[in-house]
């Protein structure tokens, strides 16, 4: 018989999430590889695999398009947390599909429900990078302050620091 027939498949177009494991890191490393002008180095990905729920990674059908990976950074003097987001990169075709969106929905979402009380999401975004300015804008984040040489090795190098607070 029709074997495709026998198996649900998912509706195209469809977008799911699901969380980083040591069989898909691989495959996180190849999308930061061609998203992001850096580097992150083995260091960055073990880190990931020791707090999976920080990160989040975004699938259509099998293939990951996109994904976001965050560090909890305790604030000094204080019983409060800050939500670093370092990468948060979706595969250039399937921009414009909620893609972003669900992956900083995800992070907002776990600082509000968070064990440990989070304060605020913040990143670093390249000062040309508009695009990126304006997606974390309509989420409520603000630029709060530019850094003028943060980057090295790219162009340009300052990098505004966008952050958010999180009401729980």
């Amino acid at each position: 018989g029709n074997i495709m027939a026998e198996t649900p498949k998912r509706k195209k177009c469809e977008i799911s999430l699901g969380q980083l494991t040591d069989k898909n890191l691989k495959q996180l490393k190849v999308l930061n590889s061609v998203v992001f002008p850096v580097h992150y180095g083995e260091p960055f990905y073990q880190a990931l695999l020791r707090k999976t729920e920080l990160s989040q990674l975004a699938f259509y059908n099998d293939l990951m398009v996109g994904a976001v990976c965050c560090r909890l950074e305790a604030i000094p003097d204080s019983a409060s947390y800050r939500l670093y987001i370092m990468t948060l990169g979706v595969l250039a075709p399937y921009r414009k599909f909620g893609v972003g969106a669900s992956l900083l929905e995800y992070v907002i979402e776990y600082a509000k429900t968070s064990k440990q009380p989070i304060d605020e999401l913040y990143l670093h975004v390249q000062e040309s990078n508009t695009g990126a300015i304006e997606f974390y804008k309509k989420f409520g984040f603000e630029i709060t302050e530019t850094i003028p040489d943060y980057y090295k090795n790219i162009t340009p190098a300052g990098a505004h620091i966008i952050t958010r607070k999180v009401t729980q």
